[in-house]
């Protein structure tokens, strides 16, 4: 079990995130009612092949990320929800790419770009759902850098080989269509780690982001082996993220 999905088993309560999730069609993800579908028909103009840039800019540079995280009472159900104490960040947010820290990456220009994971540079909660075995990780980060960016590393790095503690992993990533939610850019991914030894049968990471300003906003929904559980709460948590940053509070 990785280093998320552990955490994610000390819960506090949660709360529905208002409005209702439509059913899941053809495997991606759905929208909740009242919010931008993330089918990319009808979306704003891409940027590059997985990637949209709209103008939803907002001034968070001021407010703490703390502040502009979802609290457990947001996270929609039946997802139990903490927020990540600063000393477990650097632990759980590198299982969300499926590269631990200190693990080795080939080819080496496929390691995730370098991120501050201090309070005030990353921060993170993490909901479960003990019936599916699956997490719902919001995770906020001061980045400078485009989301473009990272498109264009993982367009090179659809493939690559993760080696952490003597095991070695095979990380697989698809560039997803785009969510269209207001943001000034978005990136949809879908990551899967395999390892041969794993008894569970590797993991899946469906993972939504967006940046507003200086904030980047990344929801993803960890599951493991063959467990398929509904993408809807994922859409939920990542509109109602992406709005409190909007909101700036």
């Amino acid at each position: 079990m990785t280093v998320v999905a552990a955490l994610g088993l000390a819960v506090g309560c949660s709360s529905s995130v208002p409005g209702e999730a439509l059913p899941d069609a053809g495997g991606q993800t759905p929208a909740a009612a009242g919010s931008a579908p993330t089918s990319p028909a009808g979306s704003a103009p891409t940027s590059a092949a997985g990637s949209t840039t709209t103008s939803a800019t907002a001034s968070t540079k001021a407010a703490p990320l703390a502040d502009l995280l979802l609290t457990p009472a947001e996270f929609p159900p039946p997802f139990d929800a903490v927020v990540l104490p600063a000393q477990a960040v650097p632990m759980a947010a590198p299982d969300l790419v499926g590269v631990p820290r200190g693990a080795t990456v080939d080819p080496a220009d496929c390691a995730p770009p370098e991120q501050d994971y201090g309070p005030m540079g990353t921060v993170m909660a993490v909901g479960t759902d003990n019936a599916s075995r699956s997490t719902i990780s919001v995770e906020l980060t001061r980045s400078e850098t485009s989301l473009t960016k990272l498109e264009a590393q993982t367009e090179d790095c659809t493939s690559m080989k993760v080696t952490a503690n003597g095991v070695t992993s095979t990380v697989t990533t698809v560039i997803l269509p785009p969510s269209p939610i207001n943001a000034d850019q978005t990136l949809s991914l879908r990551r899967t780690v395999s390892t041969p030894s794993s008894a569970t049968g590797g993991q899946t990471m469906l993972t939504l982001m967006a940046q507003v300003g200086d904030v980047r906003i990344a929801v993803t929904l960890m599951t493991f082996g063959a467990t398929k559980p509904s993408t809807a709460p994922l859409d939920e948590a990542f509109t109602a993220a992406v709005q409190k940053v909007r909101a700036g509070s």
